[in-house]
């Protein structure tokens, strides 16, 4: 690894650019490079892996990505840090720069980031998607949901977020980071917190801890969604009202589509006690209950 990603290089490339890191970007640069090698590492990347990068930076883990990878695609916002990052891997032929917003409308991705993934898995036989990433925190949770709903399919998501949304990913239920984001994650992966970072290996420093999270997308969960964008809509509806009892929490989400008797029906059916509440609730009892809802009702 090169000494490029120091603090110390990192200052003076910003300072001969005269620009600053910024907040609105959610810019926070690792510094610790065992940690860029980690997640690098984790990813466990050849040359079949496209692998989509959210938050180029200076290009350090580009070029590290790039090394291990078939081709990378690297998204930069910042029109002022773009220039310098592309400087960093301008000798790296299977890098290809974005130099634009990974989101349309701050939700869904960017079709030209989709389009540009597509054309180059295709240009690799058996090629496959992998996110390798220092996601910044105000794009992180739409990047990572919204991921698992475009073609190719990731096969692996390998990203820096902050510690709090790793563990609501991660959370099981009956806890309080347990949420309609970690329903919709474990429905289709398996993840796992790799590495808690303080916030002193970045720079500048962020106010909160941050973790590697390695993310395994299952096809043969996926395959248990029958309508997995109508499964989100749902899921997301009913944990609006989290603490109130399901019965409570299905009826709003479902109105007017399903009635009072169509919804008994629907917990009877499951077995379900009406006070019991959408957090006490697998991602599995989940899929089930959303089978059931879609099946009577008008949608």
């Amino acid at each position: 690894m090169s000494e490029r990603q120091t603090l110390s290089y990192l200052q003076q490339r910003f300072e001969a650019a005269r620009i600053q890191p910024q907040t609105k970007f959610g810019q926070n640069f690792l510094i610790d490079l065992n940690l860029v090698e980690l997640i690098a590492d984790t990813a466990q990347l050849s040359e079949r892996d496209v692998v989509l990068e959210v938050g180029t930076g200076m290009g350090s883990l580009t070029n590290l990505l790039a090394a291990r990878a078939g081709h990378v695609v690297t998204v930069e916002i910042d029109k002022y840090l773009a220039p310098l990052a592309r400087a960093e891997f301008a000798s790296a032929e299977n890098v290809t720069l974005l130099e634009q917003d990974a989101l349309r409308n701050k939700n869904r991705l960017h079709p030209e980031v989709i389009s540009t993934i597509q054309q180059r898995v295709g240009d690799i036989s058996g090629g496959r998607l992998k996110l390798v990433a220092n996601l910044p925190y105000n794009v992180a949770t739409p990047i990572l949901s919204n991921l698992l709903d475009v073609e190719p399919w990731p096969t692996r998501m390998v990203a820096t977020i902050q510690k709090e949304l790793a563990q609501r990913i991660t959370a099981r239920p009956r806890t309080k980071d347990y949420s309609a984001l970690s329903v919709w994650m474990q429905a289709q992966c398996k993840a796992e917190i790799v590495r808690i970072m303080p916030p002193s290996v970045f720079w500048p420093r962020p106010k909160v801890e941050s973790a590697i999270l390695d993310i395994r997308p299952q096809k043969v969960l996926r395959k248990q969604l029958v309508d997995p964008s109508f499964f989100h809509q749902l899921v997301r509806n009913i944990f609006l009202h989290r603490r109130k009892f399901l019965r409570s929490a299905l009826l709003s989400a479902v109105k007017p589509h399903l009635g009072k008797a169509e919804v008994d029906q629907v917990l009877q059916t499951l077995e379900l006690d009406a006070s019991v509440r959408a957090e006490q609730l697998t991602p599995g009892q989940l899929i089930e209950l959303c089978d059931l809802v879609r099946a009577q009702s008008t949608w």
